[in-house]
């Protein structure tokens, strides 16, 4: 994470920032806009310890599956996918484990570094303010779609990135790339190619509009 510039960091703050606010949120006030930060770093205190147990039942389950390979396999084929499992168990438990390792240098920097919270109170302050602008424009960019019905992380992901397109002078191409990083570490699987989709049809229709 050291190379992650503050920006970068800011942005996952404001993305958990988001998460903390009320479906209709009234217009936040300078005061408030810390707490939110405030309560996306406990957010993320509670993330690692998830992580870090998530990734313990992983580890045991691959354990498990290479046992079960050595001892119950019938043939070679039964306990290769056997094994395939195991290997897929413990990269699983890698990944989170790489996450909750992160996590707690990514608190400190919020806590340390007056650029990431400044940076994440400016996005989420524009994306409260300028919300129905935002929105308008997300749902040109959807394909049988409502912006309403989309999960809340990716509505939250697509989002900052117009907003940071729109009112933060954010270049489009960069704007999209790091949208794209969010989704792939808080989306689902496939969110990150749905989040460039939008996000590439917004900046078509910017163009010609």
């Amino acid at each position: 994470m050291q190379d992650r510039k503050p920006q970068q960091l800011a942005r996952e703050l404001a993305l958990l920032s988001l998460s903390q606010l009320p479906v209709n949120p009234k217009k936040l006030t300078e005061e408030q806009l810390p707490k939110l930060v405030l309560a996306a770093v406990r957010t993320l205190r509670s993330e690692v310890q998830d992580n870090l147990d998530n990734a313990a039942g992983e580890l045991q389950r691959s354990h498990d599956r290479i046992l079960t390979s050595q001892t119950r396999a019938s043939d070679l084929n039964t306990a290769r996918t056997m094994l395939q499992e195991a290997i897929a168990a413990t990269q699983t438990a890698i990944n989170q484990l790489g996450a909750a390792v992160e996590f707690p240098e990514l608190i400190q920097l919020a806590n340390q570094d007056k650029k990431v919270s400044r940076y994440a109170i400016e996005i989420v302050k524009t994306v409260t303010e300028e919300r129905s602008t935002i929105d308008e424009h997300i749902a040109t960019a959807l394909v049988d779609w409502q912006v309403t019905r989309l999960a809340q992380i990716d509505r939250d992901i697509l989002r900052i990135a117009v907003a940071e397109m729109l009112f933060l002078g954010l270049p489009d191409s960069v704007a999209i790339n790091e949208a794209v990083e969010l989704a792939k570490r808080y989306s689902g699987d496939d969110g990150h190619r749905f989040i460039n989709g939008v996000l590439r049809r917004f900046t078509e229709q910017k163009k010609t509009a």
